[in-house]
């Protein structure tokens, strides 16, 4: 085999592997794992999360039109606030 034959056959391995990679990716966001086929309806979603260190972080959890804010730790959850989730509204101009 020449080298630009084994380049080529390289090149092309190369692509096949990235565009499986790729096609892995897209599957395990599409589907998630133990939710089964398609989208449904989430009761809980998280709005927002903010490192605050190696082990922490602040989360905005949406939950039955309400926001929860929690501070998740290695040692825990503890829920720090909770608000009305915002709705918007949009005119039909």
């Amino acid at each position: 085999m020449t080298t630009a034959a084994y380049l080529l056959n390289l090149l092309l391995m190369l692509l096949l592997v990235s565009g499986l990679a790729v096609a892995a990716l897209w599957l395990t966001r599409r589907v998630r794992p133990g939710l089964g086929l398609g989208r449904r309806e989430q009761a809980v979603r998280v709005v927002d999360a903010v490192p605050l260190g190696a082990t922490s972080r602040l989360a905005v959890v949406e939950f039955a039109g309400r926001r929860i804010l929690l501070a998740v730790s290695r040692g825990g959850i503890q829920k720090i606030a909770e608000a009305d989730a915002p709705r918007f509204e949009v005119d039909d101009a």
